[in-house]
């Protein structure tokens, strides 16, 4: 028995694929459903570590799920059901081959360009004489390439259009929702005292309709800042206090561990794995305002396997 899923290999009738992410396995159901297992793996510097994290699948899938019922008036969404505290059940969508980045400040990979002198990102211009984690003045985009292998990539506007990936009618059409979504989650997050950093939004096509897909607003893609004392720490040049899983980037660089090849992964004992598990519960009462509500972990894989078969004995009746 387990208390967190680390690995799945469920066999489901009607089942056609699996595919295994850093974090999810996704299940495909006679080439029409998608069952999405949100596991306990944890991911940094690229390297998924070796112990799963108790109740972290069910506070992103959980927190992913209030933000696609929260915003369901914007853009329809690929969610169908929820079976399980870390599974969400959805259409299968054909998925745009770009991701929609968009970013109200400047920070992470936008802020990394811009301190080695680069004013424009994805073909967007970004003001001179801005500091790390500053306001832009109004929302970006930025999109990426979506990588089978490997990063994904900066591309603009342009080149998504002169490559064919998305046609300019579709494309117009996601960054009306890309902003709107945005717009919808700051407020959001600025109503639980939280500033949005910046996101990414995944779309995708069920005939010719628009569907926002995967998750939305998680910890895992997006990033949060408190609003409590941000203007004073930017006009002090000190950092900003994110809500973020950053806390687990430093405990593996204080244990010189950055993922480069010949550097040992640190040993991850009980009470590390448990401090985690505790700050992920944090993470989602402070996006969501509720309080977190245990699933019972007593056999995790067994249970979200039960639950699942339920779910698709019950659809196919």
């Amino acid at each position: 028995m387990s208390n967190a899923i680390t690995k799945t290999n469920f066999s489901f009738p009607g089942q056609t694929n699996l595919y295994v992410g850093k974090v999810r396995d996704v299940y495909h159901i006679k080439d029409e459903l998608l069952i999405m297992v949100t596991t306990d793996r944890i991911s940094a510097f690229d390297v998924v570590l070796p112990r799963g994290i108790p109740y972290k699948g069910q506070v992103l899938n959980q927190i992913a799920s209030r933000f696609l019922d929260a915003t369901a008036d914007i853009v329809s969404n690929w969610k169908i059901a929820v079976p399980d505290p870390m599974v969400t059940v959805g259409r299968l969508c054909e998925p745009f081959k770009v991701e929609m980045v968009i970013r109200g400040y400047l920070s992470g990979h936008a802020w990394r360009e811009y301190k080695q002198g680069k004013r424009t990102i994805c073909g967007v211009p970004m003001p001179d004489g801005m500091k790390e984690n500053d306001r832009f003045p109004e929302p970006i985009i930025t999109p990426t390439t979506k990588a089978a292998v490997g990063h994904d990539e900066d591309i603009s506007r342009e080149e998504i259009l002169s490559q064919g990936l998305v046609s300019e009618a579709d494309y117009s059409k996601l960054e009306d929702y890309t902003r709107r979504l945005f717009q919808r989650g700051t407020d959001m997050a600025a109503h639980m005292g939280l500033i949005l950093v910046d996101t990414k939004y995944e779309f995708g096509k069920d005939g010719d309709d628009i569907f926002l897909i995967d998750e939305i607003h998680t910890p895992d893609s997006s990033r949060y800042f408190y609003l409590e004392g941000y203007e004073k720490r930017q006009a002090n040049g000190e950092a900003q206090k994110q809500l973020s899983k950053e806390f687990v980037r430093e405990w593996l660089i204080a244990n010189n561990f950055q993922g480069k090849e010949g550097q040992k992964m640190p040993e991850m004992s009980d009470l590390f794995v448990n401090q985690v598990s505790e700050r992920y519960i944090e993470l989602y009462e402070s996006i969501t305002g509720s309080p977190f509500e245990r699933a019972d972990i007593s056999d995790v894989p067994e249970r979200v396997k039960q639950n699942i078969m339920k779910f698709i004995t019950a659809y196919y009746r």
